[in-house]
């Protein structure tokens, strides 16, 4: 099998991926930050809503959820689901499986924060959300950075798991490939997309963390 045929053949599941990763990482980053607020909220249903939903993401496989997703409609409300709604039943799953963890790492985050630091801004006239965009944020992104950078290589990987809904990312299509023409070279070629893919994502983080050691 030519290499050059077999990326062309691949070449649709590849930016499928890409499409995957990009845009739960549109979605999950703002809504992780969002429910990180609202389960650090004084308001006790708030909080337990959001603490139950982060311990369902985080507690179940995230292929199961993908299911759900995609199934739920038509089984749950018997809404007719077309083979067009797969593609955004892979971004729902994917973006509310990883906001809960990045929930949990923001909250992290946040919550380790001395609160001396909340005391000088509110002394220095700053209101609590100057204080919290141009003080606390900065440094919350700088400490969660590293594991922020763990989830993310995880997510190059989860983009696989949109096979369990026969949406033809790169896996997928590197699997058909490989059992029609009864070669293991797409899947190695898989494999090293991933991989390299991987790489490409940990060398931009690592610039960013690089770019935060102003705040040491």
């Amino acid at each position: 099998m030519d290499i050059s045929v077999l990326i062309g053949q691949l070449a649709g599941g590849m930016l499928t991926t890409v499409e995957i990763f990009l845009l739960t990482l549109v979605f999950s980053l703002p809504l992780g930050m969002l429910v990180a607020f609202g389960y650090m909220s004084k308001n006790p249903i708030l909080h337990w809503i959001l603490k139950i939903y982060i311990s369902i993401m985080r507690g179940t496989p995230l292929m199961l959820q993908l299911i759900v997703v995609y199934f739920g409609p038509y089984y749950i409300f018997g809404i007719q689901i077309s083979s067009a709604y797969r593609g955004t039943a892979v971004i729902i799953a994917f973006a509310l499986n990883y906001a809960a963890y990045f929930a949990e790492i923001y909250r992290s985050g946040i919550e380790s924060m001395p609160a001396g630091q909340y005391e000088a801004a509110r002394v220095l006239g700053y209101s609590g959300s100057q204080t919290f965009f141009k003080i606390i944020l900065p440094q919350v992104i700088k400490r969660i950075l590293p594991s922020v950078t763990n989830e993310v290589i995880t997510l190059v990987k989860d983009t696989s798991l949109a096979f369990s809904i026969a949406y033809a990312e790169m896996f997928t299509q590197a699997k058909a490939l490989a059992a029609s023409a009864h070669n293991v070279l797409p899947l190695i070629a898989a494999g090293i997309f991933y991989y390299v893919f991987n790489f490409i994502v940990a060398e931009i983080m690592a610039l960013i963390e690089k770019s935060m050691r102003y705040y040491d």
